[in-house]
């Protein structure tokens, strides 16, 4: 056999091994890889919060109660889920997106809404997250997530988005 493809062939098996594996391939070693190796011998590996399928990028909303800031232990664990990714990968940022539903007045749900994105935030810094990594803001009620004018679609609007922001 060649030098080139026994190279090519022991990089596939390398990556069908390292495909089996529970150990995540940190970034310096897919860069090294994709160094060493012709493009089509090494498979695509995407970051979870650029993955449409996994849980960091389906569970991004915090929700609240009406006219609540707290945040409900329901849902701690997506605080703690982001938190922790976030701390593992440094270099990412976030802005979190206070929201609020319909009811109440401009100023109030501005302020309601810098509340929530400012709690969710703390949240996140208690598993290790950075002071640039995340910049709260509030959209009041300007980016509803439900057009509804009952409770199921307010319960929808009183959230805090965490959304990745680019390098």
């Amino acid at each position: 056999m060649s030098t080139r493809l026994i190279s090519i062939v022991s990089i596939l098996s390398v990556a069908l091994l390292s495909a089996c594996s529970s150990t995540k391939l940190d970034n310096s070693q897919i860069s090294d890889a994709k160094a060493t190796s012709p493009a089509s011998a090494v498979t695509s590996v995407m970051a979870d919060h650029l993955n449409p399928n996994s849980v960091i990028s389906k569970e991004r909303s915090v929700y609240f109660g009406f006219d609540q800031f707290d945040i409900k232990a329901d849902q701690a664990a997506v605080v703690e889920r982001q938190g922790k990714y976030l701390a593992a990968n440094g270099a990412l940022k976030v802005r979190v997106e206070g929201n609020a539903d319909e009811r109440g007045g401009r100023e109030y749900n501005l302020a309601l809404g810098q509340k929530r994105a400012e709690a969710v935030v703390r949240g996140l810094k208690a598993y290790g997250v950075k002071d640039n990594q995340a910049e709260p803001v509030s959209f009041g009620s300007e980016k509803p997530k439900a057009e509804g004018h009952d409770e199921a679609a307010w319960a929808q609007n009183r959230r805090a988005d965490v959304t990745y922001t680019a390098k």
